[in-house]
Protein backbone atom coordinates (compact mmCIF):
# COMPACT_ATOMS: atom_id res chain seq x y z
CA UNK A 1 0.00 0.00 0.00
CA UNK A 2 1.26 3.09 -1.05
CA UNK A 3 2.83 5.65 2.09
CA UNK A 4 0.19 8.71 1.94
CA UNK A 5 3.28 10.78 3.16
CA UNK A 6 4.91 11.06 0.25
CA UNK A 7 2.06 11.51 -1.76
CA UNK A 8 2.09 14.69 -3.05
CA UNK A 9 -0.90 14.94 -5.09
CA UNK A 10 -2.63 13.56 -2.09
CA UNK A 11 -1.12 16.25 0.41
CA UNK A 12 -1.63 19.56 -1.71
CA UNK A 13 -5.54 17.89 -1.94
CA UNK A 14 -5.88 17.54 1.45
CA UNK A 15 -4.85 21.30 2.35
CA UNK A 16 -7.99 22.69 -0.31
CA UNK A 17 -11.32 22.25 -0.05
CA UNK A 18 -12.26 23.28 3.66
CA UNK A 19 -15.32 25.35 4.41
CA UNK A 20 -15.74 26.97 8.60
CA UNK A 21 -16.10 24.46 11.69
CA UNK A 22 -18.06 25.65 14.75
CA UNK A 23 -14.98 25.29 17.31
CA UNK A 24 -16.57 27.32 20.30
CA UNK A 25 -15.40 25.03 23.55
CA UNK A 26 -18.63 23.75 25.45
CA UNK A 27 -17.97 25.46 29.10
CA UNK A 28 -20.34 25.50 31.26
CA UNK A 29 -22.37 28.50 32.10
CA UNK A 30 -20.25 30.53 35.15
CA UNK A 31 -17.84 27.97 35.34
CA UNK A 32 -15.25 31.10 33.53
CA UNK A 33 -16.45 33.49 36.06
CA UNK A 34 -16.17 30.92 38.85
CA UNK A 35 -12.35 30.36 37.62
CA UNK A 36 -11.32 33.86 37.87
CA UNK A 37 -12.60 34.61 41.56
CA UNK A 38 -10.94 31.18 41.95
CA UNK A 39 -7.48 32.75 40.23
CA UNK A 40 -7.69 35.80 42.95
CA UNK A 41 -8.01 33.72 45.71
CA UNK A 42 -5.00 31.65 44.94
CA UNK A 43 -3.12 35.09 44.27
CA UNK A 44 -4.35 36.38 47.64
CA UNK A 45 -2.73 33.24 49.18
CA UNK A 46 0.31 33.09 47.39
CA UNK A 47 1.33 36.86 46.42
CA UNK A 48 4.93 37.35 44.35
CA UNK A 49 5.60 33.87 43.00
CA UNK A 50 4.91 32.59 39.59
CA UNK A 51 2.43 29.44 39.83
CA UNK A 52 1.99 27.00 37.22
CA UNK A 53 -0.65 24.06 37.07
CA UNK A 54 -1.18 21.49 34.14
CA UNK A 55 -4.38 19.99 33.04
CA UNK A 56 -1.98 16.96 31.74
CA UNK A 57 -2.95 14.36 29.24
CA UNK A 58 -5.01 11.33 28.59
CA UNK A 59 -3.48 7.89 29.66
CA UNK A 60 -2.54 5.46 27.42
CA UNK A 61 -5.12 2.34 27.72
CA UNK A 62 -3.23 0.30 25.28
CA UNK A 63 -0.65 0.95 21.96
CA UNK A 64 -1.95 3.79 19.84
CA UNK A 65 -5.71 4.07 22.18
CA UNK A 66 -6.10 6.46 24.82
CA UNK A 67 -8.08 6.67 28.17
CA UNK A 68 -10.83 9.59 28.00
CA UNK A 69 -8.97 12.98 28.95
CA UNK A 70 -10.14 14.63 32.04
CA UNK A 71 -8.31 17.70 33.41
CA UNK A 72 -6.51 17.65 36.91
CA UNK A 73 -8.74 18.93 39.23
CA UNK A 74 -6.64 22.39 40.25
CA UNK A 75 -6.88 23.24 36.55
CA UNK A 76 -10.34 22.78 35.77
CA UNK A 77 -10.95 24.78 39.81
CA UNK A 78 -8.60 27.98 37.94
CA UNK A 79 -9.55 27.45 34.48
CA UNK A 80 -13.28 26.39 34.40
CA UNK A 81 -12.68 24.01 31.18
CA UNK A 82 -10.46 20.90 30.58
CA UNK A 83 -8.02 21.91 28.05
CA UNK A 84 -5.77 18.60 27.10
CA UNK A 85 -1.97 19.64 27.75
CA UNK A 86 -3.08 23.34 28.78
CA UNK A 87 -0.83 24.93 31.25
CA UNK A 88 -1.82 27.51 33.05
CA UNK A 89 0.61 30.32 34.58
CA UNK A 90 0.07 33.18 36.97
CA UNK A 91 2.90 35.44 36.65
CA UNK A 92 2.91 37.81 39.68
CA UNK A 93 2.41 41.78 39.23
CA UNK A 94 1.63 44.49 41.60
CA UNK A 95 -1.72 43.70 43.00
CA UNK A 96 -1.95 40.18 42.14
CA UNK A 97 -1.38 37.87 39.35
CA UNK A 98 -1.77 37.86 35.26
CA UNK A 99 -3.11 34.60 33.85
CA UNK A 100 -1.92 33.18 30.61
CA UNK A 101 -3.16 30.00 29.30
CA UNK A 102 -0.72 27.70 27.10
CA UNK A 103 -2.11 25.35 24.49
CA UNK A 104 -1.16 22.98 22.10
CA UNK A 105 -3.14 24.42 18.72
CA UNK A 106 -4.99 22.10 16.58
CA UNK A 107 -4.13 21.23 13.81
CA UNK A 108 -6.58 22.58 11.15
CA UNK A 109 -7.30 22.36 7.20
CA UNK A 110 -3.99 23.79 5.61
CA UNK A 111 -1.68 22.17 8.22
CA UNK A 112 0.09 18.51 7.42
CA UNK A 113 -0.60 17.81 10.52
CA UNK A 114 -4.69 18.10 10.04
CA UNK A 115 -4.69 14.79 8.77
CA UNK A 116 -1.72 12.74 9.89
CA UNK A 117 -1.70 13.72 13.61
CA UNK A 118 -4.38 11.43 15.46
CA UNK A 119 -3.74 13.63 18.72
CA UNK A 120 -4.39 16.94 17.32
CA UNK A 121 -5.56 16.45 13.67
CA UNK A 122 -9.22 17.71 13.20
CA UNK A 123 -9.51 15.25 10.70
CA UNK A 124 -8.97 12.22 13.71
CA UNK A 125 -10.58 14.65 16.79
CA UNK A 126 -12.81 16.78 15.48
CA UNK A 127 -12.71 20.78 15.79
CA UNK A 128 -11.45 21.59 18.79
CA UNK A 129 -11.15 25.32 19.83
CA UNK A 130 -8.11 27.37 19.40
CA UNK A 131 -5.76 30.27 21.01
CA UNK A 132 -8.74 32.68 19.85
CA UNK A 133 -12.01 30.80 20.73
CA UNK A 134 -10.67 29.71 24.64
CA UNK A 135 -9.33 33.49 24.95
CA UNK A 136 -12.96 34.34 24.39
CA UNK A 137 -14.76 31.65 26.11
CA UNK A 138 -12.56 31.75 28.62
CA UNK A 139 -11.86 35.54 29.25
CA UNK A 140 -7.59 34.63 29.71
CA UNK A 141 -4.75 35.49 27.51
CA UNK A 142 -4.46 32.15 25.59
CA UNK A 143 -0.91 31.90 23.88
CA UNK A 144 0.79 27.97 22.23
CA UNK A 145 2.71 26.17 24.31
CA UNK A 146 5.63 26.26 22.66
CA UNK A 147 6.38 30.19 23.64
CA UNK A 148 5.75 28.75 27.74
CA UNK A 149 8.72 29.83 29.77
CA UNK A 150 8.70 28.99 33.08
CA UNK A 151 10.84 30.22 35.63
CA UNK A 152 13.55 28.30 37.70
CA UNK A 153 11.77 29.40 41.18
CA UNK A 154 8.04 28.67 39.58
CA UNK A 155 5.68 26.72 41.62
CA UNK A 156 4.08 23.84 39.73
CA UNK A 157 1.11 21.81 40.56
CA UNK A 158 -1.42 19.67 38.89
CA UNK A 159 -0.76 17.02 36.90
CA UNK A 160 2.94 15.55 35.89
CA UNK A 161 1.75 13.52 33.09
CA UNK A 162 2.11 16.35 30.54
CA UNK A 163 3.09 16.76 27.10
CA UNK A 164 7.11 17.66 26.41
CA UNK A 165 7.65 21.71 26.41
CA UNK A 166 10.38 22.41 24.03
CA UNK A 167 13.84 22.76 25.99
CA UNK A 168 12.06 22.57 29.19
CA UNK A 169 10.46 19.10 30.00
CA UNK A 170 7.49 20.34 32.34
CA UNK A 171 6.49 16.88 33.11
CA UNK A 172 9.95 16.15 34.92
CA UNK A 173 10.14 19.01 37.08
CA UNK A 174 9.25 19.03 41.09
CA UNK A 175 5.89 19.14 41.84
CA UNK A 176 5.46 21.77 44.78
CA UNK A 177 3.98 20.94 48.05
CA UNK A 178 3.45 24.24 49.37
CA UNK A 179 1.17 24.77 45.91
CA UNK A 180 -0.73 21.87 45.65
CA UNK A 181 -1.85 22.12 50.04
CA UNK A 182 -2.62 25.73 49.44
CA UNK A 183 -4.87 24.87 46.67
CA UNK A 184 -6.30 22.16 48.65
CA UNK A 185 -7.16 24.31 51.61
CA UNK A 186 -8.42 26.91 49.26
CA UNK A 187 -11.05 24.36 47.93
CA UNK A 188 -12.42 22.61 50.68
CA UNK A 189 -14.94 25.84 50.93
CA UNK A 190 -16.61 26.22 47.96
CA UNK A 191 -18.40 29.15 46.43
CA UNK A 192 -22.49 29.49 45.69
CA UNK A 193 -21.66 28.21 42.05
CA UNK A 194 -19.69 25.14 43.35
CA UNK A 195 -21.99 23.84 45.57
CA UNK A 196 -24.77 24.65 42.82
CA UNK A 197 -23.23 22.48 40.63
CA UNK A 198 -22.66 19.48 43.79
CA UNK A 199 -26.16 19.72 43.85
CA UNK A 200 -26.99 19.12 40.12
CA UNK A 201 -24.36 16.21 40.51
CA UNK A 202 -26.51 14.77 43.32
CA UNK A 203 -29.99 14.79 41.82
CA UNK A 204 -28.70 13.23 38.47
CA UNK A 205 -26.58 10.77 41.03
CA UNK A 206 -30.62 10.24 42.91
CA UNK A 207 -32.05 9.76 39.65
CA UNK A 208 -29.52 7.36 38.63
CA UNK A 209 -30.26 5.37 41.24
CA UNK A 210 -33.58 4.56 40.52
CA UNK A 211 -33.36 3.90 37.25
CA UNK A 212 -30.50 0.79 38.80
CA UNK A 213 -33.41 0.10 40.71
CA UNK A 214 -35.76 -0.43 37.83
CA UNK A 215 -32.96 -2.99 36.55
CA UNK A 216 -32.95 -5.21 39.01
CA UNK A 217 -35.17 -7.61 38.23
CA UNK A 218 -33.47 -7.97 34.88
CA UNK A 219 -29.84 -7.65 36.14
CA UNK A 220 -31.39 -11.27 38.53
CA UNK A 221 -32.17 -12.94 35.05
CA UNK A 222 -29.40 -11.05 32.70
CA UNK A 223 -26.17 -9.55 32.93
CA UNK A 224 -25.86 -9.83 36.50
CA UNK A 225 -23.34 -6.63 38.48
CA UNK A 226 -22.25 -5.19 35.63
CA UNK A 227 -25.35 -4.55 34.14
CA UNK A 228 -26.14 -2.20 37.02
CA UNK A 229 -23.36 -0.59 36.91
CA UNK A 230 -23.83 0.11 33.03
CA UNK A 231 -26.73 1.16 33.63
CA UNK A 232 -25.96 4.26 35.96
CA UNK A 233 -22.76 4.29 33.64
CA UNK A 234 -24.78 5.06 30.92
CA UNK A 235 -27.24 7.38 32.72
CA UNK A 236 -24.15 9.32 33.92
CA UNK A 237 -22.77 9.83 30.25
CA UNK A 238 -25.98 10.92 29.26
CA UNK A 239 -26.73 13.53 31.73
CA UNK A 240 -23.06 14.82 32.91
CA UNK A 241 -19.94 14.08 32.01
CA UNK A 242 -19.24 10.04 33.11
CA UNK A 243 -19.40 8.35 36.27
CA UNK A 244 -17.26 10.47 39.29
CA UNK A 245 -15.31 7.30 40.31
CA UNK A 246 -15.49 3.66 39.22
CA UNK A 247 -18.88 2.18 40.17
CA UNK A 248 -19.19 -0.07 42.92
CA UNK A 249 -22.13 -2.58 42.76
CA UNK A 250 -21.80 -5.42 44.87
CA UNK A 251 -24.13 -8.41 45.57
CA UNK A 252 -23.75 -10.55 48.30
CA UNK A 253 -20.40 -11.15 49.39
CA UNK A 254 -19.37 -9.06 47.25
CA UNK A 255 -20.84 -6.05 49.55
CA UNK A 256 -18.31 -5.65 52.31
CA UNK A 257 -15.81 -5.80 49.51
CA UNK A 258 -14.93 -1.92 49.77
CA UNK A 259 -14.05 -0.93 46.42
CA UNK A 260 -15.82 -3.85 44.32
CA UNK A 261 -16.06 -2.00 40.62
CA UNK A 262 -14.88 -5.27 38.89
CA UNK A 263 -19.07 -5.85 39.13
CA UNK A 264 -18.66 -9.84 37.15
CA UNK A 265 -20.79 -11.21 39.63
CA UNK A 266 -24.22 -12.31 39.48
CA UNK A 267 -27.31 -10.67 41.61
CA UNK A 268 -28.32 -12.77 43.99
CA UNK A 269 -31.86 -12.18 44.38
CA UNK A 270 -31.83 -12.90 48.66
CA UNK A 271 -28.85 -10.64 49.05
CA UNK A 272 -27.84 -7.00 49.69
CA UNK A 273 -26.32 -4.74 46.79
CA UNK A 274 -24.30 -2.50 47.81
CA UNK A 275 -24.52 0.72 45.36
CA UNK A 276 -21.76 3.51 45.94
CA UNK A 277 -22.37 5.29 42.92
CA UNK A 278 -21.92 9.05 41.55
CA UNK A 279 -22.53 11.72 38.57
CA UNK A 280 -19.89 13.58 37.40
CA UNK A 281 -21.08 16.85 35.94
CA UNK A 282 -19.60 18.31 32.90
CA UNK A 283 -18.20 20.90 34.98
CA UNK A 284 -15.70 18.36 37.00
CA UNK A 285 -18.09 18.16 40.23
CA UNK A 286 -18.95 15.04 41.47
CA UNK A 287 -21.92 13.07 43.98
CA UNK A 288 -21.02 10.18 45.51
CA UNK A 289 -23.83 8.43 47.37
CA UNK A 290 -24.33 5.30 48.77
CA UNK A 291 -27.26 2.52 49.34
CA UNK A 292 -27.47 -0.83 49.99
CA UNK A 293 -30.65 -2.50 49.13
CA UNK A 294 -32.19 -5.83 49.14
CA UNK A 295 -32.55 -7.24 46.03
CA UNK A 296 -35.48 -8.68 46.61
CA UNK A 297 -36.87 -5.27 47.65
CA UNK A 298 -37.82 -6.81 51.21
CA UNK A 299 -34.57 -6.75 54.00
CA UNK A 300 -34.58 -9.91 56.07
CA UNK A 301 -33.96 -9.71 59.38
CA UNK A 302 -30.56 -10.47 59.82
CA UNK A 303 -29.95 -7.75 56.83
CA UNK A 304 -32.28 -5.25 58.86
CA UNK A 305 -30.54 -5.16 61.96
CA UNK A 306 -27.09 -4.58 60.53
CA UNK A 307 -28.68 -1.94 58.55
CA UNK A 308 -30.67 -0.69 61.37
CA UNK A 309 -27.24 0.20 63.09
CA UNK A 310 -25.45 1.30 60.23
CA UNK A 311 -28.06 3.66 60.32
CA UNK A 312 -28.08 5.00 63.76
CA UNK A 313 -24.35 5.53 63.31
CA UNK A 314 -25.31 7.79 60.17
CA UNK A 315 -27.43 9.93 61.86
CA UNK A 316 -25.34 10.06 64.84
CA UNK A 317 -22.66 10.93 62.39
CA UNK A 318 -25.09 13.74 60.25
CA UNK A 319 -25.77 15.31 63.95
CA UNK A 320 -22.07 16.06 64.73
CA UNK A 321 -21.96 17.75 61.16
CA UNK A 322 -22.07 21.74 61.93
CA UNK A 323 -19.83 25.31 61.51
CA UNK A 324 -17.37 25.01 63.83
CA UNK A 325 -17.01 22.00 64.89
CA UNK A 326 -14.02 19.70 64.86
CA UNK A 327 -13.67 17.45 61.49
CA UNK A 328 -13.25 14.40 63.55
CA UNK A 329 -16.28 15.20 65.32
CA UNK A 330 -18.71 12.80 63.28
CA UNK A 331 -16.17 10.69 62.91
CA UNK A 332 -16.29 9.95 66.70
CA UNK A 333 -19.91 9.66 66.20
CA UNK A 334 -20.05 7.14 64.42
CA UNK A 335 -17.96 4.74 65.55
CA UNK A 336 -19.06 5.43 68.95
CA UNK A 337 -22.57 4.24 68.15
CA UNK A 338 -20.83 0.79 65.69
CA UNK A 339 -19.00 0.09 68.47
CA UNK A 340 -21.46 -0.28 71.18
CA UNK A 341 -23.67 -1.97 68.57
CA UNK A 342 -20.82 -4.96 67.57
CA UNK A 343 -20.24 -5.02 71.71
CA UNK A 344 -23.99 -5.27 72.26
CA UNK A 345 -24.13 -8.38 68.99
CA UNK A 346 -21.04 -9.92 71.25
CA UNK A 347 -18.55 -9.51 68.33
CA UNK A 348 -16.16 -6.89 70.13
CA UNK A 349 -13.00 -9.19 72.10
CA UNK A 350 -13.06 -6.44 74.36
CA UNK A 351 -15.17 -3.70 75.98
CA UNK A 352 -16.30 -0.61 74.22
CA UNK A 353 -13.97 1.64 75.82
CA UNK A 354 -11.41 -0.83 75.14
CA UNK A 355 -12.78 -0.72 71.69
CA UNK A 356 -12.52 3.14 70.72
CA UNK A 357 -8.97 3.87 72.45
CA UNK A 358 -5.91 4.87 70.56
CA UNK A 359 -4.31 1.27 70.80
CA UNK A 360 -7.55 -0.57 70.61
CA UNK A 361 -9.63 -0.43 67.20
CA UNK A 362 -11.18 -3.34 67.55
CA UNK A 363 -14.60 -2.32 65.90
CA UNK A 364 -12.54 -1.45 62.95
CA UNK A 365 -11.78 -5.11 61.93
CA UNK A 366 -15.56 -4.85 60.18
CA UNK A 367 -14.77 -1.34 59.23
CA UNK A 368 -11.45 -0.50 58.14
CA UNK A 369 -12.05 2.58 56.26
CA UNK A 370 -13.11 6.08 57.27
CA UNK A 371 -16.33 7.24 57.46
CA UNK A 372 -16.33 10.72 55.23
CA UNK A 373 -14.26 13.07 53.54
CA UNK A 374 -14.47 16.23 51.61
CA UNK A 375 -16.09 16.38 48.01
CA UNK A 376 -15.80 18.35 45.05
CA UNK A 377 -13.84 18.36 41.76
CA UNK A 378 -12.66 15.13 43.16
CA UNK A 379 -14.64 12.42 44.61
CA UNK A 380 -12.32 12.29 47.76
CA UNK A 381 -11.38 15.85 47.23
CA UNK A 382 -9.02 18.30 48.56
CA UNK A 383 -6.73 15.02 48.92
CA UNK A 384 -2.75 17.08 48.68
CA UNK A 385 -4.05 18.89 51.74
CA UNK A 386 -1.89 18.43 55.06
CA UNK A 387 -2.32 16.34 57.79
CA UNK A 388 -3.12 19.14 60.29
CA UNK A 389 -5.35 21.12 57.25
CA UNK A 390 -7.18 18.06 56.65
CA UNK A 391 -8.04 16.09 59.78
CA UNK A 392 -7.44 19.38 63.01
CA UNK A 393 -9.73 21.89 61.22
CA UNK A 394 -13.10 22.79 62.17
CA UNK A 395 -15.65 22.62 59.81
CA UNK A 396 -16.31 25.59 58.05
CA UNK A 397 -19.92 26.83 56.18
CA UNK A 398 -19.25 25.65 52.13
CA UNK A 399 -17.16 22.52 53.32
CA UNK A 400 -18.80 19.87 50.84
CA UNK A 401 -18.19 15.94 52.62
CA UNK A 402 -19.80 12.93 52.58
CA UNK A 403 -20.96 10.81 55.72
CA UNK A 404 -20.40 6.97 55.07
CA UNK A 405 -20.33 4.70 58.11
CA UNK A 406 -21.07 0.76 57.19
CA UNK A 407 -20.26 -2.20 58.89
CA UNK A 408 -18.49 -5.38 56.22
CA UNK A 409 -18.77 -8.87 57.35
CA UNK A 410 -16.52 -10.92 54.47
CA UNK A 411 -17.70 -14.06 53.80
CA UNK A 412 -14.77 -15.72 55.00
CA UNK A 413 -14.63 -13.93 58.48
CA UNK A 414 -15.31 -16.79 61.23
CA UNK A 415 -15.47 -14.09 63.94
CA UNK A 416 -19.15 -13.59 62.98
CA UNK A 417 -22.21 -15.86 63.14
CA UNK A 418 -22.38 -17.54 59.69
CA UNK A 419 -25.82 -15.69 59.20
CA UNK A 420 -23.57 -12.64 59.16
CA UNK A 421 -21.38 -13.41 56.64
CA UNK A 422 -21.75 -11.80 53.47
CA UNK A 423 -23.31 -8.63 54.76
CA UNK A 424 -22.22 -5.41 54.11
CA UNK A 425 -23.90 -2.04 54.68
CA UNK A 426 -22.80 1.30 53.76
CA UNK A 427 -25.27 4.54 53.70
CA UNK A 428 -23.44 7.54 52.36
CA UNK A 429 -24.78 10.78 52.08
CA UNK A 430 -23.81 14.55 50.33
CA UNK A 431 -23.49 17.20 53.18
CA UNK A 432 -22.54 20.70 52.77
CA UNK A 433 -21.95 22.89 56.06
CA UNK A 434 -24.14 25.71 56.07
CA UNK A 435 -23.72 28.79 58.73
CA UNK A 436 -26.27 26.81 60.89
CA UNK A 437 -26.11 23.99 60.80
CA UNK A 438 -25.97 21.62 57.32
CA UNK A 439 -28.06 20.55 54.00
CA UNK A 440 -28.26 16.77 52.77
CA UNK A 441 -27.98 16.69 49.37
CA UNK A 442 -28.74 13.39 48.83
CA UNK A 443 -32.16 13.17 51.38
CA UNK A 444 -33.91 12.08 48.40
CA UNK A 445 -33.05 9.12 49.13
CA UNK A 446 -34.25 7.56 52.35
CA UNK A 447 -31.70 6.32 54.50
CA UNK A 448 -33.99 3.65 56.70
CA UNK A 449 -34.53 0.46 56.10
CA UNK A 450 -38.99 0.67 56.40
CA UNK A 451 -38.31 3.65 53.40
CA UNK A 452 -35.77 2.21 51.35
CA UNK A 453 -38.28 -0.96 51.04
CA UNK A 454 -40.99 1.80 50.38
CA UNK A 455 -38.84 3.54 47.63
CA UNK A 456 -37.74 0.34 46.05
CA UNK A 457 -41.36 -0.12 45.13
CA UNK A 458 -42.53 3.11 44.32
CA UNK A 459 -40.25 3.58 41.38
CA UNK A 460 -40.60 0.42 39.39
Amino acid sequence: MPSLAAASGFTDWMRTGWGDADRTPRVEPGAAQAAARHRERLSTALPGRTLVVAAGRAHARLNDFFFDFRAHSDFLWLVGFGVEDGVLVLTPRAGGHDATLYIIPPARPGAAAFHADPTHGELWVGPLAGTAELADALDVRVRELDELAVPDDALIAGSAVVGAVPGRQLGARARSAELAQTLSALRMQKDAWELAELRAAVQHTVEGFAQVRREIPHAVQHGGERWLQGTFDRHARTVGQAPGYASIVGSGANAPILHWVRADSPVDPEALLLLDMGVENRSGYTADVTRTLPASGRFTTAQREVHDLVERSHRAGLAAVAPGRDWRDFHIACMEVLAQGLSDWGLLPVSVDEALAANGQHHRRYIVCGVGHHLGLDVHDCGASSYAQYFEASMQPGMALTVEPGLYFHAWDETVPPELRGIGVRIEDDVVVTDSGIEVLSDALPIDSAGLEHWMASVL
